[in-house]
């Protein structure tokens, strides 16, 4: 080989070993970045099921037991919805567009899944009733941030404020 092989050689090497250590270092710095934000992991924690992450770990198994028994419960709603959705589409996509098949398909899909909510949330509301009044207000907050009753980040509980006339008329009654 002459010397300028050699160099093209070398300079295609340091270009490849510069490349692999910044992406080494690139994975290295967003790993520790995503350990170090325990708050972006807890956001994706929205199911129900971790609505009782405030509760003592007993508590936590009851109520995925009671989760579970309920969705088991529920779980031939669960299928005709699923069903429902599968026939609603196939009629969509039919040659002939029969609104009045789609309409009932429709309607058996949301009597479905109404039940099947029915069901769950009785199951939760069960597990409420086992609750002593502390337990009860953490499973509620958990509540609020987690499943279907997840409040959005701006609606949920805030101190209530004063409101305006009374502030004046305290202060001018000094």
């Amino acid at each position: 080989m002459n010397g300028c092989s050699w160099k093209t050689l070398l300079v295609g090497s340091v270009l490849l070993n510069v490349f692999l250590l910044g992406g080494i270092a690139g994975g290295a710095w967003r790993w520790l970045a995503v350990r170090s934000e325990p708050q972006a992991q807890a956001t994706q924690r929205v199911a129900l099921r971790f609505a009782t992450e405030e509760l003592s770990p007993q508590r936590q198994q009851q109520f995925a037991q009671a989760l579970k028994s309920s969705r088991r419960e529920g779980r031939q709603f669960a299928r005709d919805g699923r069903d429902g959705r599968r026939e609603v589409l196939d009629l969509l996509a039919a040659p002939q567009l029969d609104r009045n098949a789609i309409d009932a398909a429709l309607t058996r899909t949301r009597t479905a899944d109404t039940a099947l909510r029915a069901q769950i949330e009785s199951g939760v509301v069960d597990f409420a009733a086992t609750l002593t009044p502390e337990e009860r207000v953490k499973f509620v907050e958990g509540l609020e941030k987690r499943g279907q009753w997840r409040l959005p980040a701006q609606s949920q509980k805030q101190p209530p404020m004063q409101p305006q006339n009374a502030v004046s008329e305290a202060s001018g009654a000094q």
